[in-house]
């Protein structure tokens, strides 16, 4: 249970962080970037439900539970794997979390008509902010990936797959909520020379 009665401590004063398993790293850290980043993708989920839950209820649901897996993402990148035991049971991405965000992603798609081009951010307020929620997870996916490269470091197979599919997730809800509203916004080669 997490309980938080002080919300400054000053302990970050010196430009480090404590990760959820003790160790001190640099803000700069390639693991902070990277739960950093994933917080950065909740905050812009959160903005999207702002329009989402007027625009469809069942989005608007999917997108709570990723919010909430969101937390658990981080939770999971804040508590290195180091094979010494630890007093608690980290919280850990599983695959279950990737078969759901699957099953959505076919959920939604299944009434979409195929792709002829590529599209262009925009739509509606919702689907306009999921494009931004999705850039900002693929970059996500860019530090996770990039960690889990790093000599000593560790990233979890679901991790990874759980943020290569959310913002397929996001791609797919976005064209979803468009669809319902007119279509997509695409891609015109060349429209404006």
């Amino acid at each position: 249970m997490v309980k938080l009665n002080r919300i400054y401590t000053r302990t970050g004063d010196n430009g480090t962080t404590g990760l959820t398993s003790g160790p001190r790293r640099p803000k700069f850290d390639l693991r902070v970037s990277a739960y950093g980043t994933v917080d950065e993708t909740n905050a812009c989920v959160g903005l999207a439900r702002l329009h989402a839950a007027a625009e469809d209820a069942e989005v608007d649901a999917m997108l709570g539970r990723i919010s909430n897996d969101l937390f658990d993402l981080g939770a999971d990148l804040s508590t290195p794997e180091t094979g010494k035991p630890l007093a608690f049971e980290p919280l850990r991405i599983v695959q279950a979390q990737v078969d759901r965000l699957e099953a959505e992603i076919d959920r939604l798609n299944e009434s979409l008509a195929p792709l002829r081009s590529f599209v262009l951010p925009g739509g509606t307020p919702a689907a306009t902010h999921l494009h931004l929620a999705r850039t900002v997870s693929r970059r996500a996916e860019r530090l996770m990936a990039e960690l889990a490269a790093t000599e000593g470091e560790a990233v979890g197979p679901a991790a990874l797959k759980y943020i290569n599919r959310l913002s397929d997730f996001l791609f797919v809800a976005s064209r979803f909520l468009n669809a319902k509203a007119g279509g997509d916004v695409l891609w015109v080669p060349g429209q404006n020379r």
